[in-house]
């Protein structure tokens, strides 16, 4: 099995290159950034790619961005994601891709046996999911967070009130009409259920909410 292999750490890189083809599997090219992985998997066409989420050129989500081009392109090629943590933002579509088939997202901090590590490759190189619990349970928890509801522009501004300015100061840094930030603090309360007959103060509930979606460690 071809594999291409995308990880920014060069230890951990060569550590994975050498473990799967101590197991098996080519290495036809390992690399360590987005722009490259894009184009090592369009000059090898290989069987798998396994890739981290945060590598350059940004260092946010930039790998999980190129597996879901890769998977939008070809939505035959297996893909892994490998990852210290669950980026939300792609990894549904990602794990939505070719109608759920040869995918997998697996957490790199809880991979802790390298032959069901190498297994979980295989069955997705053969047409499997392979999808840790735990991104599991994040995503669905995603999914049920009312902040998932607003707009980009309502989040921007919830962020805003979140860090305390007012509706003048916000209309302000966002270059809009205090009446528009009104409206959008409407839109937002509304989305995210705080009844206008509720006695409690409705933005701070909101601000509360989003800073458990941001920081879900909170109480």
């Amino acid at each position: 099995m071809r594999v291409v292999l995308a990880e920014d750490g060069v230890l951990l890189r060569e550590g994975l290159a050498g473990l799967l083809e101590r197991f098996g599997f080519t290495v036809v090219a390992s690399v360590s950034d987005a722009t490259e992985l894009l184009r090592a998997a369009a000059e090898h066409s290989p069987d798998l790619v396994v890739t981290d989420i945060r590598m350059p050129p940004t260092f946010t989500d930039d790998g999980l961005r190129a597996a879901v081009q890769l998977r939008r392109d070809n939505p035959g090629l297996a893909v892994v994601a490998l990852s210290q943590y669950v980026q939300h933002g792609y990894a549904a579509e990602l794990l939505d891709s070719g109608g759920g088939l040869g995918v997998g997202y697996l957490l790199k901090d809880r991979v802790v046996d390298v032959e069901d590590f190498i297994s979980a490759l295989r069955r997705v190189v053969a047409g499997g999911t392979v999808i840790d619990p735990q991104v599991v349970r994040r995503l669905l928890n995603r999914q049920n967070n009312p902040i998932t509801r607003l707009s980009q522009r309502e989040r921007e501004v919830l962020a805003l009130v979140a860090e305390g300015h007012s509706n003048a100061a916000i209309a302000k840094v966002l270059v809009l009409s205090e009446a528009s930030i009104n409206k959008h603090i409407g839109n937002i309360l509304a989305k995210l259920d705080l009844s206008p007959t509720d006695d409690s103060n409705r933005r701070v509930l909101a601000v509360l909410t989003y800073l458990r979606e941001r920081f879900p460690e909170l109480p």
